[in-house]
């Protein structure tokens, strides 16, 4: 561990999209010593670094194994050199496929916040954002749309639904890392944080956070929340309360069966692995049945279930 990381203490938060993430953040913020943002580069970055280094030729020439480590090492406290808060929570939802990084580069050990919530929920949050967030009052195409035009897919729920859990997708990507993490033998690295506990019982939710941290308790103000980093979701995603944050906590979600169709709803059945740790076991059925249109999109791209 270098000197800089020393002066502060670093937390990872990954998890499930749709899952509260973001209030999770915003609770956190109240904290005076903690520090918790919208999703870093971080992660991404120590990757690529990594991958040029070992693919230059100038540096493959006359390779500096250490100093390579060092740049990628101090990734970290040079993206965060303006914050003052002791400690830190990077959110990169690909964290849970990188604990080696984090120890091997940071010389920490990983302990990583991980929001879930049911598969239905999930996609009928996604859903429900995209349909009060319509392209004709936006005047722009939203990240979830604008790939199924690409790919020259018919614009359905369902299609939607079944690119969000794809492989390739936000949701199935995270899903897939997460169920990878368990198999590897991390699930002591990982705290699983239910949305509905979250929302429900957020003071006991946020008690067990605490403990998991192993950091001292603070009493939180659930009626009074706020969105401290909030993102260009307009102009990244194209809808924009992507990361709107309500004062008060409570959930306005709609019932998925009201949301969604009987086929999504069937595939969904069963997916929250997370909830039996100890039937978690490698299988290739992440996925079942999906359309004739999105087979074009990716030739694994199954909805989870």
């Amino acid at each position: 561990m270098t000197d800089e990381l020393k002066k502060k203490t670093y937390y990872f938060m990954a998890g499930l999209p749709r899952s509260g993430s973001t209030i999770l953040s915003a609770i956190l913020n109240q904290n005076p010593d903690i520090y918790s943002g919208p999703s870093s580069p971080i992660s991404g970055l120590m990757v690529q670094l990594e991958n040029y280094m070992a693919n230059d030729e100038l540096f493959l020439a006359y390779p500096k194994i250490e100093q390579a480590k060092q740049i990628i090492s101090n990734t970290l406290t040079h993206y965060y050199s303006d914050v003052t808060k002791p400690i830190i929570i990077d959110k990169n939802r690909s964290w849970v496929n990188r604990l080696d990084y984090i120890s091997n580069y940071f010389g920490i050990y990983p302990k990583v916040l991980c929001p879930v919530r049911n598969i239905d929920e999930i996609l009928t949050s996604f859903i429900s954002m995209h349909r009060r967030n319509p392209y004709e009052t936006n005047g722009k195409i939203n990240f979830i749309d604008e790939i199924l035009v690409k790919n020259n897919i018919p614009l359905t729920d369902d299609n939607r639904c079944e690119l969000l859990a794809s492989d390739s997708g936000i949701l199935g990507q995270s899903y897939i890392g997460l169920k990878d993490a368990l198999l590897k033998g991390h699930e002591k690295q990982l705290h699983f944080i239910e949305y509905n506990d979250l929302i429900k019982n957020p003071e006991e939710t946020m008690k067990k956070i605490y403990d998991f941290l192993e950091l001292p308790y603070f009493k939180h103000d659930f009626n009074n929340l706020i969105n401290l980093h909030q993102e260009d979701d307009t102009k990244i995603y194209g809808i924009p309360d992507m990361h709107s944050v309500r004062k008060e906590l409570k959930s306005t979600s709609l019932n998925p069966e009201e949301v969604l169709s009987e086929r999504i709803l069937n595939q969904c059945k069963n997916a929250e692995f997370w909830r039996n740790l100890t039937e978690v076991k490698f299988d290739d059925t992440y996925h079942e049945e999906e359309s004739n249109e999105t087979k074009a999109l990716d030739s694994n791209s199954n909805l989870i279930g």
